[in-house]
């Protein structure tokens, strides 16, 4: 049981990050909140099976990507059914720069694949290490300095607007 309150103790300060890691991962704030609070359920849940002394944020980082993980695969084998929400609503003006920015590079992350999306998120937005990527996602550390350095290429060249390609999955 020590090893439960030691987690639900140091929980807390790694949400934040959980939050941001999950927006990202889902693009919806509904899901993303999901995410997190399976997260957090199946740390706490499984407490005893956290190896101390051990990274908790990358093993809260893991239990995250695995949960998103299956969810993706059991989505792919479900049909999709429309909502109100696949409406588009209607263009708006950027009201400020700062926020079109933002707008475009959250397109362009889109575009990534999610195996490129994934790695380029923990260590530019979560600032993990690549080893602690590495461990995350189950990957070799040079898988993840080559995602790393695929993604950041692709981004370059969305910037420079080149936008035919679709994302695809990487093995």
């Amino acid at each position: 049981m020590a090893f439960v309150s030691e987690v639900s103790d140091l929980l807390p300060q790694h949400v934040p990050a959980l939050r941001r890691y999950a927006r990202a991962l889902t693009g919806d704030g509904a899901a993303a909140d999901d995410l997190v609070q399976d997260c957090v359920e199946r740390a706490l849940t499984r407490a005893h099976l956290w190896r101390q002394p051990g990274n908790l944020r990358a093993w809260l980082f893991t239990i995250m990507h695995n949960i998103n993980a299956n969810e993706r695969r059991r989505a792919a084998s479900r049909p999709r059914l429309a909502t109100i929400d696949d409406i588009p609503e209607p263009a708006q003006p950027a009201s400020q720069i700062g926020k079109l920015m933002a707008s475009e590079t959250f397109a362009a992350l889109k575009m990534l694949s999610m195996e490129h999306r994934q790695v380029l998120l923990l260590v530019a937005l979560e600032g993990l290490q690549y080893a602690e990527v590495a461990e995350v996602l189950g990957v070799p550390v040079g898988t993840v300095m080559s995602r790393l350095s695929r993604a950041r290429d692709r981004l370059t060249q969305l910037a420079s607007g080149e936008r035919a390609a679709q994302p695809r999955s990487v093995t």
